[in-house]
């Protein structure tokens, strides 16, 4: 034994690179999110065509929500800018589909205004707590995003007259889930809030 103490090497954190798979079709969303919009109002709602496109566009965009966030969580691509800009183009896609479906008379306006009144509060309550800890998505959440997407879609593809009532149907579905849901992530923002002993 000499005495001598070995030296523990420093802990090497790898930066995460900016430009990474994760974030570009984060950015690809945003960049969907004029061409869905334009390609509704192309279609006026009553050229099936260009409705078949914006949904197709849509349903691309929504899939690239699903598939960023588990590349990022599964090759370690976790950024920043990620965690913002994410959220910032899932807000602007859902948003600019429900109001082109209110502006259109495809859906109350009422509707609209829960679903984006909901999301912009849950957006502030995660600011407001995140000195305490994250409020991660729930179950719940995963649900609402869920069933948004396939009511939007509904209303988007120029379904067979047999078939459009269930959208509706959905869309209601969703609205009790994201109300639901909002109250249920307003309870753990107050908990995580709440003085510790």
């Amino acid at each position: 034994m000499t005495g001598a103490t070995e030296s523990t090497p420093a802990q090497v954190v790898a930066r995460v690179p900016l430009l990474n798979a994760a974030n570009v079709l984060t950015a690809l969303r945003l960049v969907l999110v004029p061409v869905f919009a334009a390609t509704v109002v192309v279609s006026a709602f009553s050229h099936a065509g260009w409705r078949m496109a914006a949904c197709l566009i849509f349903a691309l965009a929504s899939v690239t929500d699903l598939v960023d966030g588990w590349i990022a969580r599964r090759f370690g691509l976790v950024t920043s800018v990620g965690k913002v800009a994410d959220p910032i183009a899932d807000k602007a896609l859902t948003g600019a589909a429900l109001v082109l479906l209110s502006w259109y008379d495809r859906l109350p306006w009422w509707v609209t205004a829960v679903i984006l009144l909901r999301e912009l509060g849950i957006t502030a309550l995660r600011f407001w707590v995140i000195r305490h800890g994250v409020i991660a998505a729930s179950r719940g959440g995963k649900v609402k995003t869920a069933l948004q997407i396939l009511a939007i879609a509904w209303y988007l593809w120029p379904m067979p007259a047999a078939l459009a009532p269930v959208g509706p149907w959905i869309m209601g579905a969703a609205v009790v889930v994201t109300v639901a849901t909002g109250f249920d992530y307003v309870a753990q923002a107050l908990r995580l809030r709440r003085p510790r002993p």
